[in-house]
């Protein structure tokens, strides 16, 4: 892909907002110089381009090359292949680099080219202890083209941890209730769910979780069925769903739609807690009915977030 055609590949992003509740993702395909093709959430990505001179700075963590000035902000720039493992970087490797917005973060990705925008449905996509094994517990998910090619979809949310240390969990005001809090949360990414639970923990509420859309959804019906069975009322065992928008099989936006579509979740908040940060996607999740919208990853705005939802 030349330059005129990576510098409109993202053209028309704002437009995809009606994926939403559609279960599909379009992810931006791109290499490393290996024989492996990785993917992004296409929303995640601001632009891709040539790589512009980076300034090498001391003290950096492995795999953080340096800093690049992009129109009046300095951002750090980190060499995926070096995240990943390899030893050795293939030839034109990091001429290419994507600029990207993780929980309002912006940071360059070094690639060795970026290749063409896919369309693909969550529910072939797989968590990767269910296909292969992935690169240093890296890889999130994988799914597989029309042509056969697999595609790895890096869990970035894990190298930032590894790149810059995982989020100091302030100190957090507990809710304050009558009666015992119970939250059920799903995300696909393990350092998420860590310091989800660590919130939750301090905000003093009890918590079960699942690691994907669907395996939420068929948890969430087994507690409402059994809820039914013994009379119990659902919000005596979950006050509030908190759910990732990024996940293998079944999405964020089409599972807070079947949450919303039940009448047994009726009074049940839904917040959306992810990565993509963007006005996009807010608008994505109030399409589909979320309470409330939050952007990873900040301890004390999650914690005030879910709070007055909790006490209510």
């Amino acid at each position: 892909m030349d330059l005129a055609q990576r510098e409109s590949v993202l053209e028309g992003v704002d437009a995809r907002t009606q994926l939403a509740g559609s279960n599909r993702m379009e992810i931006l395909l791109f290499s490393l110089g290996t024989r492996e093709t990785f993917g992004i959430n296409v929303f995640k990505v601001r632009e891709v381009g040539r790589t512009p001179h980076i300034t090498r700075t001391p003290n950096m963590p492995r795999g953080v090359e340096g800093l690049i000035s992009l129109r009046g902000n300095v951002i750090p720039v980190l060499s995926l292949i070096t995240f990943l493992g390899y030893r050795q970087q293939p030839e034109g490797y990091g001429r290419t680099m994507m600029v990207a917005e993780y929980s309002k973060r912006t940071l360059g990705f070094l690639v060795h080219e970026v290749d063409r925008i896919v369309r693909v449905d969550w529910e072939k996509v797989r968590a990767p202890e269910n296909v292969l094994s992935s690169n240093h517990g890296l890889i999130t998910a994988v799914t597989q083209l029309d042509d056969g090619k697999l595609v790895s979809i890096l869990d970035v949310e894990q190298i930032l941890a590894n790149a810059f240390g995982e989020a100091v969990i302030v100190d957090i005001e507990p809710v304050k209730a009558e009666r015992e809090v119970n939250v059920f949360f799903v995300d696909d990414s393990l350092v998420a769910r860590r310091k989800i639970g660590e919130v939750l923990d301090r905000l003093g509420v009890r918590h079960k979780h699942a690691t994907n859309g669907a395996e939420a959804w068929t948890r969430l019906q087994g507690i409402a069925a059994h809820a039914a069975q013994t009379g119990r009322d659902l919000r005596d065992e979950i006050g509030l769903i908190l759910v990732d928008a990024e996940m293998p099989e079944m999405d964020g936006y089409v599972l807070t739609r079947h949450v919303k579509g039940d009448a047994r979740f009726g009074g049940i908040p839904v917040v959306m807690h992810s990565s993509l940060s963007s006005q996009a996607n807010h608008a994505m999740g109030k399409a589909v009915g979320v309470d409330a919208y939050v952007a990873k990853f900040d301890a004390g705005v999650l914690a005030d977030t879910l709070r007055p939802l909790l006490e209510r």
